[in-house]
């Protein structure tokens, strides 16, 4: 199947051809734009003009004749000016990345370059004219996506550069306005990319070293006003470590993602923060081979397609070729366009060939649906790690000659992983492994084997040394763990435990494997043994590799002291304190303040209204944030609906059964619809009954197809409606105070629901004071009772600044069981602490109110997971 690029931009704009007029010419036209800023690089500002002059001066410097340049790709001024006076010149870059000697002088003994431009050294001009018959279209050398391990260049024309260059501007629709900054190398294709996509129409780049995890570098984004930054998957994992989501950055207008496969629920993730906060996430597919971009998914689509590449750039076409796999609708991903490679070259001979090649065969396995293509596997042996893209088999064989005749190379997303039947070459394997790939040493893994495996026809069976490295990164995680004098269990032992799904991946998050409020409640106490600094943000959506990865690199707390009376140098600690997660706090101290009010130990109501507003919270968070679209979403809420609902309905209808108490409107959850307003026993699961029907409401409203696609493109804004509605209802129903029972209907108390839905939409410092500012006037005047609204705004205020409350780990661990079982708690109290309160033990009562909840919820808990699996269904 042909799929031509329907062109969806992200704003109009101008013709392909008229907006880059000079592709023909110099590749990058700095005359059109003049006074421009071009580059910033410390604390100078060159226009477009001041650039134009530098690079003329320096290709000036090299004499007349076409020569080949080795450049050190360094994201600095002198290594920029270098490149572009090779490109814009008429020479041949052949650009190499800085710092890496090795790499640097086996291509120097390769190709023999005619100019060696070293960073920080100056330009080595070895011979007054070239050594090379070099091809007249010929114009850009890079190793494909920045190191393989292999001398095998791409060549790349001029043509090349200016189209993809035109065509990334076009989807993305920069303008002179946009500025970006230097995420990437400039020695790697995508670093290339994003400097000729801004320079060619006149927008401007800020060059910086920096990491994204250094504070100095978000200084730098904030003072020069950067629009937009690039990232390969491990950059988005260095984002999320560095709290990159509660940053504000208001003119960040887009981030763009390629490098390496983003996980689908990630993908969500970033795109309905970027949502929420202005800016757009822009996946993208390419290689070297194709200069750099040869797919995009637009942003609109993200998050209903976030296993998708997109559709072909402009100008561009993809196409499967089926014949190469067996599976229906699966096929070789191929692609044509101007963007596409003259072809390799190997030794230096190969500069003076013409194009041979006018398609590139991508070696990806794809599947096309409605217009757009997913990478569903990989048909040679190719791995990435940190977004460079490695040729394992150049690897392996170097290894093979160098270290163990026997040795073999895989790569998981993580690491490198080199196998040997001899553990003697260990530390050359390392050395030689991270040399040729260009990664760092952390990112090889050497495992020796007594032998490697094969397969049935005696070729390397590499599907079970993949296995074998997960499994290697698995047992690392448990290692670390132990190692640091935390728990030995496992992120996933703990997942697996909470939610009863054996079947769970390293992909699956806690939402996507169906997880309700009371399981996050058990799940955030158990996984704060591994992050002794509390829980990473949006933990609940991130996949168990990603937690386990994590969580073994997580440092051990400072605030620690030795224990009492163990031998000094055991370095073995105790911590004084944990971070425990807001919501469970608040769970826990609710369902403390609803038992001890009612047993009259205290006075202080309001617990339940709370409890509302943790569960809009939690819908939010959970019920929402689920991949997929409206008909995933809905099966996702049914399934917590159902968790909340059956194990109700059993305890409800046993009591009705045996005391007689509840009556047949009670177990069904029906009773303010069939008795209105009238107040009896029958009221005392007013709050159940309530969130039954709010969550179901607002689920109902939320899977609604046009609805659903109007939550996801503006989830804050979609909140404050809901806000609005149930505060109308609330005016409606009881108007500004609620009286005695008025408080506890279900149309009078939505409004609470609704706010911590809020609050949880909330992402940007302004929309939380917003939220703040709708909380004081919602709740104020509600109880006409300063304590109650005390309570509910204290905790609610709390939740919304504050994720983790710092307490001792004995209160954590306390805390957790009754949040854990607060629904519970709730359901049961009723029936225990009546005949001891009578008998004069209010005391007695709130402990056995507690107890028998917590028993409760441990006997149900197989039907909880039970549940919710058959409303999910297992995979």
């Amino acid at each position: 199947m042909t799929l031509t690029s329907p062109q969806p931009r992200l704003h109009p704009t101008p013709d392909l051809d008229r907006r880059v007029a000079p592709a023909v010419g110099p590749v990058l036209d700095h005359a059109r734009f003049g006074a421009a800023p071009a580059v910033l690089a410390g604390d100078a500002v060159l226009t477009h003009a001041d650039l134009a002059r530098r690079v003329a001066d320096r290709a000036a410097a090299w004499g007349p004749a076409r020569r080949l340049v080795l450049v050190e790709g360094a994201n600095d001024l002198d290594s920029l000016v270098a490149y572009l006076a090779a490109l814009q010149h008429g020479h041949v870059a052949l650009v190499v990345p800085d710092g890496r000697h090795a790499q640097r002088d086996a291509t120097i003994a390769a190709y023999d370059p005619d100019v060696v431009c070293t960073a920080g050294v100056g330009d080595d001009v070895r011979r007054a004219t070239s050594a090379h018959d070099l091809h007249p279209d010929l114009a850009l050398l890079l190793s494909t996506s920045g190191t393989t391990g292999s001398p095998k260049l791409v060549r790349l024309s001029r043509d090349n550069v200016a189209s993809n260059a035109a065509a990334i501007a076009d989807y993305l629709a920069l303008t002179p306005a946009d500025r970006a900054v230097t995420t990437l190398p400039l020695h790697y294709c995508y670093g290339l990319s994003v400097l000729h996509s801004h320079l060619v129409v006149g927008a401007s780049v800020v060059l910086t070293g920096l990491s994204v995890v250094d504070a100095c570098f978000w200084d730098l984004f904030a003072r020069t006003g950067v629009t937009g930054l690039a990232g390969v998957p491990h950059t988005f994992d260095l984002l999320a470590a560095s709290g990159f989501e509660d940053r504000d950055l208001p003119t960040l207008r887009r981030i763009t993602q390629a490098g390496g496969r983003l996980a689908p629920e990630d993908v969500r993730r970033w795109s309905r923060s970027g949502r929420s906060r202005g800016w757009d996430l822009v996946v993208m597919y390419g290689a070297t081979e194709a200069t750099a971009r040869m797919a995009w998914l637009p942003p609109d689509l993200a998050e209903d397609h976030a296993d998708s590449i997109g559709v072909a750039i402009p100008g561009g076409h993809l196409y499967l070729d089926e014949s190469v796999d067996d599976r229906p609708g699966v096929g070789e991903l191929v692609y044509s366009g101007p963007s596409v490679m003259l072809g390799y070259a190997e030794e230096p001979a190969d500069l003076a060939l013409p194009r041979v090649t006018t398609e590139l065969r991508t070696g990806d396995l794809a599947r096309e649906h409605d217009g757009l293509f997913s990478v569903v596997g990989r048909r040679n042996r190719w791995g990435k790690v940190f977004g460079l893209r490695i040729d394992l088999d150049a690897v392996e064989q170097g290894l093979r000659a160098d270290v163990d005749r026997h040795a073999r190379v895989v790569a998981t997303g993580r690491a490198v992983h080199a196998f040997l039947t001899s553990g003697r070459g260990s530390a050359a394997a390392r050395t030689l492994v991270a040399d040729r790939c260009g990664v760092p040493p952390h990112a090889v893994r050497v495992t020796v084997v007594p032998q490697v495996p094969l397969t049935s026809s005696g070729k390397p069976d590499y599907a079970a040394l993949g296995a074998l490295a997960t499994q290697v990164e698995r047992e690392e995680g448990t290692t670390a763990t132990s190692a640091s004098g935390r728990h030995p269990r496992t992120v996933r032992a703990d997942v697996v435990r909470v939610l009863g799904r054996p079947d769970a991946t390293d992909a699956d998050s806690f939402v996507s494997l169906g997880g309700d409020s009371l399981s996050y409640v058990e799940l955030a106490t158990r996984l704060a043994d591994h992050f002794p600094h509390g829980l990473p943000a949006g933990w609940h959506v991130r996949g168990i590799g990603e937690l386990e990865r994590l969580a073994a690199e997580a440092d051990v707390a400072p605030d620690v002291e030795r224990t009492s009376g163990a031998p000094t140098g055991t370095g073995r600690r105790r911590r004084r304190t944990t971070y425990l997660d807001t919501t469970v706090a608040l769970r826990a101290l609710a369902i403390v303040l609803i038992v001890a009010s009612h047993v009259d130990l205290v006075g202080l109501e309001g617990g339940a209204h709370l409890l509302l507003a943790l569960a809009g919270f939690n819908f939010a968070r959970f019920q929402l944030s689920a991949p997929g679209g409206a008909r995933t979403r809905l099966r996702h809420g049914l399934a917590g609906l159902a968790q909340l609902v059956v194990p109700a309905v059993l305890w409800v209808g046993g009591v009705a059964l045996v005391l007689g108490s509840y009556d047949l409107t009670t177990v069904l959850f029906v009773r303010e619809i069939v008795n209105g307003s009238v107040w009896d026993d029958q009221w005392q699961l007013w709050f159940l009954e309530s969130l039954v029907w709010l969550t179901a409401a607002a689920l109902a409203a939320t899977t609604l197809p046009a609805l659903h696609r109007l939550e996801r493109r503006t989830p804050f804004r979609f909140a404050l409606g809901v806000l609005a509605l149930a505060s109308v209802a609330r005016l409606a129903e009881v108007g500004w105070r609620a009286g005695p029972t008025e408080r506890y209907t279900t149309l009078a108390v939505s409004f609470f629901f609704a706010l911590g839905w809020a609050g949880a939409r909330a992402v940007t410092r302004r929309q939380r004071w917003t939220v703040t500012a709708l909380a004081l006037v919602t709740v104020v005047g509600y109880f006409g009772e300063v304590h109650r609204e005390v309570i509910v705004l204290g905790g609610f205020l709390l939740l919304l600044w504050r994720p983790h409350v710092p307490v001792p780990p004995l209160v954590a661990r306390v805390a957790g069981v009754l949040a854990t079982a607060s629904l519970f708690i709730y359901l049961t109290h009723w029936q225990v602490y009546p005949p001891l309160e009578d008998a004069g033990h209010p005391w007695l009562a709130l402990v056995a109110s507690l107890t028998v909840g917590v028993v409760y919820a441990y006997l149900v808990r197989p039907v909880h997971q039970a549940v919710g699996r058959a409303v999910l269904g297992s995979r």
